[in-house]
């Protein structure tokens, strides 16, 4: 596997927001949603292009794990979070992810 890396700008297909890329954005840093676009990271070579919900978040060392499940195949990819990440957006993530297993 060989890292490609696309500096892309991008609208959020599920916000709307603007977003810098830096070339290793893979989500929007408002809303954490991302786009299933490759087949290897960087390669812009996967035909699904759906939205990818953040599904849960983990820690992992000091970083945050962001899970993103496809709803159109669903495929699921765990991506590092970003400085430029919404903080109180990756506590959303958690709070609902504990209160659907406290559901059962």
């Amino acid at each position: 596997m060989v890292f490609i890396r696309n500096k892309e700008n991008f609208t959020c297909g599920h916000c709307g927001k603007e977003v810098l890329g830096n070339g290793y954005t893979n989500h929007c840093p408002h809303c954490l949603w991302s786009q299933h676009v490759d087949k290897e990271p960087g390669d812009r070579a996967e035909s699904c292009r759906s939205l990818m919900e953040p599904r849960a978040v983990s820690i992992v060392g000091d970083s945050y794990r962001i899970t993103h499940h496809c709803l159109a195949c669903g495929y699921e990819k765990v991506n590092t979070s970003s400085p430029e990440d919404q903080f109180e957006t990756l506590l959303d993530i958690v709070r609902r992810t504990n209160d659907q297993l406290a559901k059962g």
